[in-house]
């Protein structure tokens, strides 16, 4: 049992004790001095309380007081400065060790004393104040460290963690302790699926505290939003004609689809100013058309484009993409990427995606069903095992269907034991989703002698490609 000596006045100090008197924690004894007007109102029937009628500013009272207990705390709760301050003094004339808080209306109170904390009552409301306001993290203060290691943070609609896993995001330097949900609290694991309204109780170091706060707050658009707004039409001059023309046609009308965005058609070693002239002439409010007739600077006027309108897809050959300069610097930038292939999109009505890691799946899957959406497409997740063994994909299986019920846009599963590779190809019309993931950043042709299926998918030129950036 532990004695806490409370020195209470004013009406701050009347909720404080009434707060005391609700405290469910029988292992303190209580100590309150009150003057006669106030016991009324603070009075309690609780055992471990004992009001005394004292002067708290008297130094004969309150030693009479302190020498017949062992205070552990002394808490100093008073609305007049001087008599806040002489209650200080008397209680430190009377013991040097122990531990006093310090309730303060001041902001220029000051005491040299290790083992006092002092309260300001200014900067505690302002501080409650500032977490009402929107976009600022709930974090612990009197918890751990205080300094945001502790955080509170709510899931919005249009998160991209809403309806995803905990296992299937990333959390190395951060963990998911809890959350709360229709008012009760729930103890998540791996297999907990996050959903909009959830509070969660997040652990890890500030700093990665911060951003991911951020990140979760940062909302699906639509595509190619979150990465950017517009399309950006990369076009070697030196291609065949055919190709090239095949290619803007086929941006034009993806860009049509996805209504919000902008067509930026960048023409990189331009030696034929005819064929330049003919695609300048398709520019209108919504298509702008970039000339470079330097080699050296390519890279200069692509920087300058990307940053300027706001890119967030890249629109290229094949060919110019797999030369390891190009492919490179596209992945630098860490944005989806779509490849032509010999199918046109014009003709394509199915998106398909092959079974992979669970937390990549799941981290593309919002903007999997945005893209199908906007183009009408039909959505297809395919799990092709040649051994027929489909492992434990339930979890991708049941993220993908509420993402379908959200949307009110089908997706259909389907499982065969057959090679990847043979059975992309035995599709005609379709467009193949597939993360951006190392393996493609570091595909060569060497590796076409590889065993390993996926080193396989980035050869196959049938079917146009949309290549996602995964999102840890």
């Amino acid at each position: 049992m532990k004695n806490v000596l409370i020195l209470a006045s004013g009406e701050l100090a009347k909720h404080f004790v009434q707060w005391v008197g609700t405290s469910r924690i029988d292992t303190n004894q209580y100590y309150i001095t009150c003057k006669k007007e106030e016991v009324a109102a603070c009075a309690t029937s609780v055992d471990n309380i004992t009001y005394i009628d004292i002067d708290p500013t008297s130094y004969m009272r309150v030693k009479n007081v302190m020498d017949d207990k062992n205070f552990a705390t002394v808490f100093i709760v008073m609305d007049n400065r001087k008599e806040a301050e002489f209650a200080y003094k008397n209680v430190r004339m009377l013991t040097s060790k122990s531990f006093i808080v310090f309730v303060s209306n001041w902001i220029d109170i000051k005491f040299d004393d290790d083992n006092l904390t002092v309260l300001n009552i200014n900067e505690i409301i302002s501080s409650n104040l500032y977490e009402k306001l929107p976009n600022v993290p709930l974090i612990a203060k009197n918890i751990g460290l205080g300094q945001g290691e502790i955080m509170e943070i709510l899931i919005p609609f249009g998160s991209s963690f809403a309806y995803r896993h905990v296992g299937a995001i990333s959390h190395r330097k951060w963990k998911i302790v809890a959350l709360y949900r229709k008012e009760k609290q729930i103890f998540t694991n791996s297999a907990t699926m996050l959903q909009p309204n959830d509070r969660l109780i997040v652990i890890g170091n500030p700093l990665v505290l911060e951003e991911v706060y951020k990140k979760v707050n940062r909302r699906q658009g639509v595509f190619p939003e979150p990465f950017g707004k517009n399309l950006y039409l990369i076009i070697d001059m030196k291609e065949k004609k055919e190709d090239i023309l095949i290619q803007v046609n086929e941006a034009i009308f993806l860009s049509n689809q996805l209504k919000r965005s902008k067509l930026y058609i960048r023409l990189i070693f331009s030696n034929n100013f005819e064929l330049s002239n003919e695609i300048r002439a398709l520019q209108t409010d919504d298509i702008q058309v970039l000339i470079t007739y330097e080699k050296n600077k390519v890279i200069e006027d692509m920087d300058f484009d990307i940053s300027k309108y706001e890119i967030g897809l890249f629109l290229v050959g094949r060919k110019h993409f797999f030369t390891k300069a190009c492919r490179d610097y596209l992945l630098g930038y860490n944005r989806p990427i779509y490849l032509f292939g010999e199918k046109s999109l014009f003709n394509i009505k199915e998106a398909l995606i092959l079974m992979g890691d669970e937390q990549v799946m799941e981290s593309l899957s919002a903007s999997v069903f945005d893209f199908a959406d906007n183009l009408g497409l039909e959505l297809s997740l395919c799990d092709y095992s040649p051994e027929g063994d489909f492992g434990d994909n339930e979890k991708i299986i049941e993220h993908y269907e509420t993402l379908s019920r959200l949307y009110n846009f089908k997706v259909s599963i389907e499982k065969k034991p057959v090679n990847p590779v043979r059975a992309l190809l035995d599709h005609e019309e379709v467009l193949h989703i597939t993360p951006l993931t190392s393996e493609i950043k570091k595909f060569s042709l060497w590796k076409l002698f590889s065993t390993e299926p996926n080193n396989y998918i980035m050869s196959i030129k049938k079917h146009p490609q949309l290549l996602l950036p995964v999102n840890n």
